[in-house]
């Protein structure tokens, strides 16, 4: 039986890969990682701007490992990735309707949305604050992660804090290979710029970080002006 699509692009033949010691050569198929993050796995994945550390977004232990592996403080939330539009519910309550109209304009894409967080997303997640932040990457492999999961995933890049990110697979492996489950192959990763992140809670809504999508594009879509962190 062939491999769905999304696992066939993921995947680098074993020619284009570098020579690296057998310890440390860790790629997997998508599936694979799914069978890693039920055991609460780490895996890198190839998302639309960067290499990513993928975690169950709802396993408090896999999500502490990602602040080990990154050696990032627990005092910075986690942004999460999810599969479509519809799991923003299983995510969040209250959704504004801001927030909404935001992610049908630009989801998938490279969005970042602020939105009150729902029980079912533990406190190491989003560094005990009330808010998470939710996006839909514009690229396969997370968002079929995710749907293979039935899990959102964290969304942060794979590198330690503070570092460039990472737009290769055997980047990420020697940088932090033998702290991971595995690496999924998406090959090469064109320039990009990240997403945008929006605080849709407060009046008038606020991009705390600037990116991909533009002030004025958001204005655009939400039909008022957003003020700057």
């Amino acid at each position: 039986m062939s491999r769905p699509p999304c696992q066939d692009r993921a995947m680098a033949s074993d020619a284009k890969r570098p020579s690296l010691p057998a310890e440390a050569v860790t790629y997997v198929t998508v599936s694979e990682a799914v069978s890693a993050l039920r055991s609460s796995g780490v895996v890198a994945i190839p998302t639309d701007t960067v290499y990513g550390l993928a975690a169950s977004a709802f396993d408090e232990r896999a999500i502490a490992r990602v602040y080990e592996i990154k050696g990032r403080d627990f005092d910075v939330a986690l942004p999460v990735l999810l599969a479509d539009a519809e799991d923003m519910e299983r995510c969040a309550v209250s959704i504004p309707d801001l927030a909404r109209g935001l992610a049908g304009r630009f989801w998938p894409g490279p969005l970042t949305i602020v939105v009150p967080k729902s029980n079912s997303m533990p406190d190491v997640l989003t560094a005990g604050m009330s808010t998470v932040g939710l996006r839909v990457p514009d690229h396969p492999v997370p968002r079929e992660l995710s749907r293979l999961l039935g899990s959102p995933l964290t969304g942060t890049s794979a590198n330690r804090s503070g570092m460039p990110s990472m737009r290769s697979a055997s980047a990420v492996i020697l940088e932090l290979g033998s702290l991971l489950d595995g690496v999924v192959d998406g090959g090469d990763l064109l320039e990009a710029e990240p997403s945008t992140v929006v605080d849709v809670m407060v009046d008038p809504p606020r991009i705390l970080r600037s990116g991909a999508v533009s002030a004025e594009e958001l204005a655009d879509a939400a039909g008022i002006e957003f003020s700057t962190a």
